[in-house]
């Protein structure tokens, strides 16, 4: 049985002079959530668009579930790549029965789809009455209509606030653990830390690096130290395992190191050895956020 939901190889798309999408190539496991994380128009949403067959790629091809046949993986993909459309007016059941009968499903999974995304009690609730959190809730419900083996959202936090945005993610989070797959698109990096497993990092159109969300943004070790004599300090500590690069800062001497090359007592214990003793030995830690820009830029 194989353990990829998603294959893509090589997928490219232009707009005229354009270049969208530059030679695309990752793969996303079972039961993760994968997120593709960039700026604003570097090119995620084009990207959900050909999965989903919105789109067509020029060049390049992608495996959905398995499936060369689109209209068999439709039916097993869930799929938010806009706004919530509904109908205001409508309660949140009559918009779903709409939603069920546009897909070919049971209006019997309406109520357990509703009960899901924590919105039974106010399934004779107007949309128009919704927070936008419960509106992209009822999104949500809507591509689970079906069951489907994958889900495949756009931005799904876009516009929320802090309580909405927990909502969203505990609701990820939860449908994942019940053995879904999650693909997700976001420019925000704290919400693909909090909540994915695994990330696509894309920028104008280019994959710059994808894996496990450990691998991609594991941060370095970053150690402050002090001597009296910071000249020869910095003279010695190239030779130590896992050495990266040194920086100089407010009097003392920043070390970055590979993590968990080189612990502290490793390091004081190499520097005296070398004839230094440390008067300061402080381990920090590279942000996530600063191994982000990294990558970009």
């Amino acid at each position: 049985m194989s353990t990829t939901v998603l294959s893509i190889q090589h997928l490219s798309k232009s707009y005229g002079a354009l270049q969208a999408l530059q030679d695309i190539t990752f793969e996303v496991p079972k039961g993760s959530i994968y997120g593709i994380l960039g700026p604003n128009g570097s090119g995620k949403t084009t990207m959900l668009g050909i999965i989903t067959d919105v789109l067509r790629a020029d060049s390049g091809q992608y495996t959905l579930l398995n499936n060369t046949d689109p209209d068999l993986s439709r039916k097993k993909t869930g799929t938010l790549l806009e706004t919530p459309n509904f109908y205001p007016y409508l309660s949140a059941y009559k918009n779903l029965e709409i939603s069920a009968l546009i897909k070919g499903v049971s209006t019997m999974e309406i109520d357990p789809v509703l009960d899901r995304v924590g919105l039974l009690a106010r399934k004779k609730s107007k949309f128009s009455t919704f927070s936008l959190g419960m509106k992209q809730r009822l999104a949500i419900g809507a591509a689970l209509l079906g069951n489907p083996e994958l889900l495949i959202l756009d931005e799904p936090t876009n516009g929320l606030d802090p309580n909405g945005i927990a909502e969203i993610r505990t609701l990820i989070k939860g449908l994942a653990a019940e053995g879904r797959t999650v693909l997700m698109a976001s420019h925000l990096l704290d919400e693909v830390e909090k909540v994915c497993t695994h990330v696509a990092i894309i920028k104008n159109g280019k994959l710059l690096a994808s894996g496990s969300v450990g691998e991609v943004l594991a941060s370095e070790d970053v150690i402050a130290l002090r001597s009296a004599d910071l000249d020869q300090l910095s003279g010695i500590l190239p030779g130590l395992p896992g050495f990266g690069r040194l920086e100089w800062q407010n009097g003392q001497v920043l070390l970055h190191v590979d993590l968990g090359i080189s612990g502290l007592e490793a390091i004081n214990k190499y520097c005296f050895e070398k004839g230094v003793v440390l008067t300061h030995l402080v381990l920090q830690r590279a942000s996530l956020e600063a191994r982000f820009l990294e990558i970009t830029h």
